[in-house]
């Protein structure tokens, strides 16, 4: 018998998580593709939208997870479970919110949603000067 609501349970998993400061990272396979469909997913809008990649506000993000399993490229990984060769993108994805962009006069930092603010045609250096890629691999 689960005395532990299924509402209660994940809002003990996000909550916990925030507070060790875990996130979910978007990496390289999502430059150039840009399918948004981990943004139509996500409850809490903070899923941004550059101009050749999606970046996840680490403050924002509540960990739930549903990004993840949507993107057909598989660029979303847990914190922990990002891949060796995408490592670059954890820090990538926090500097895109911390970080004074080209174009900008000041940082991001944590507008509190998406939507609002729209696709903002940016992108941190890392992504910036990839090479373009196959947007046809999705």
């Amino acid at each position: 018998m689960n005395i532990i609501s299924p509402h209660s349970l994940w809002f003990i998993q996000t909550h916990l998580c925030k507070l060790y400061g875990m996130a979910y990272v978007i990496g390289k396979p999502c430059v150039d593709v840009m399918d948004r469909a981990c943004v139509e997913e996500c409850p809490v809008d903070c899923i941004y939208e550059g101009g050749r990649a999606l970046y996840i506000h680490p403050d924002e993000c509540v960990d739930c997870g549903a990004c993840e399993p949507v993107c057909p490229v598989e660029a979303i990984y847990y914190e922990d479970d990002l891949p060796d060769e995408l490592q670059p993108y954890l820090a990538d994805n926090a500097e895109f919110f911390s970080e004074t962009l080209s174009g900008r006069d000041e940082p991001l930092g944590s507008p509190g949603g998406a939507a609002k603010l729209g696709p903002l045609g940016v992108d941190t250096p890392l992504v910036a000067n990839l090479p373009k890629q196959d947007p046809q691999r999705a």
